[in-house]
């Protein structure tokens, strides 16, 4: 998939999506990212087909998108954010009324395999009003995945699942990606998309501000790591106080952060010399959210977009 110089305006002068720019590799689970607002369900709904650009150019699974978005469409999958199945449905029923609609030829145990293949083959026949959250969701998967689409979009779809829920439908991405299908996911999770993609891109304004792999993002703007001291307490707070080092309290713990391998071994050689009692101690790098909200929030305190 390639983007390129991708625009959307909205009368009379709102500009959603602004130069965007990007590629995403076959057989990847790309994730785009950003606050609500930031242009990035425009931009998916553009790739999907359902929204017309203003400007740029978009090629999917090969073709350009202006260019008639029918001969791809059964090459793609769809997860919309606020998916219902169809209750009085089974889930074995609802993946072969499914089947019919995109005149995908199947059979009993076609239907079967693919509920299997997304942990709903021991509630194949419940009826779908009955199933919870997470199983809803799977169902869904199991829809967007009955033409075996080359490219599969999945907006939050872990959106209000149980922790439990999530890591099924994480393992579910990671099984699907190694059949080869490309991923583009949408997800308020910032450790979602830090466990599955492969590619990340943040938006702003309409704008891609920061791209890259998960681990490169956060080796680029995740400069500092933290100690936490765990239940230093209100004690060990006024202690490192007391010698100049800047700390914060979190529940009872301090955490004390630093800048660079030099200043982790500095300041591990001065906590060694505070007599304060904690349970232990341990370090902790910043993730991809703390680059998230880092980069996010210096643009909203600054009000303009940086380049």
């Amino acid at each position: 998939m390639e983007v390129v110089d991708l625009q959307k305006r909205y009368p009379p002068d709102t500009m959603a999506v602004d130069g965007v720019s990007f590629s995403i590799e076959r057989g990847t689970v790309f994730s785009l990212l950003g606050p609500n607002g930031a242009g990035k369900t425009t931009t998916v709904e553009i790739l999907e087909g359902l929204r017309v650009p203003t400007s740029g150019d978009v090629t999917v699974l090969g073709t350009d998108i202006s260019k008639g978005y029918s001969r791809i469409r059964k090459r793609v999958g769809v997860l919309p954010q606020n998916f219902e199945p169809f209750d009085l449905l089974s889930p074995f029923e609802a993946v072969g009324y499914w089947a019919d609609l995109f005149e995908v030829k199947t059979d009993k145990k076609e239907i079967a395999s693919t509920l299997e293949l997304v942990g709903l083959g021991e509630r194949k026949n419940v009826m779908s009003k009955t199933l919870s959250g997470g199983e809803k969701r799977k169902l869904g998967i199991a829809l967007s995945m009955v033409n075996n689409p080359e490219l599969l979009f999945l907006d939050e779809p872990t959106t209000g699942l149980d922790p439990w829920a999530r890591r099924d439908l994480w393992k579910l991405i990671e099984e699907t990606k190694k059949r080869g299908t490309t991923v583009v996911l949408t997800t308020h999770y910032l450790d979602e998309a830090e466990k599955l993609a492969d590619d990340v891109a943040i938006m702003h304004r309409g704008r891609i501000i920061a791209q890259g792999p998960p681990a490169q993002l956060v080796s680029k703007y995740g400069k500092k790591t933290s100690i936490v001291l765990v239940g230093a307490g209100p004690e060990g707070l006024r202690e490192l106080s007391r010698r100049g080092i800047l700390a914060t309290a979190r529940n009872d713990d301090v955490v004390v952060t630093v800048e660079g391998p030099s200043e982790l071994r500095k300041m591990f050689a001065e906590l060694s010399s505070i007599e304060v009692s904690y349970r232990e101690i341990y370090t902790r790098r910043e993730t991809l959210e703390d680059v998230f909200l880092s980069l996010i929030g210096s643009r909203m305190d600054e009000g303009v977009l940086q380049e």
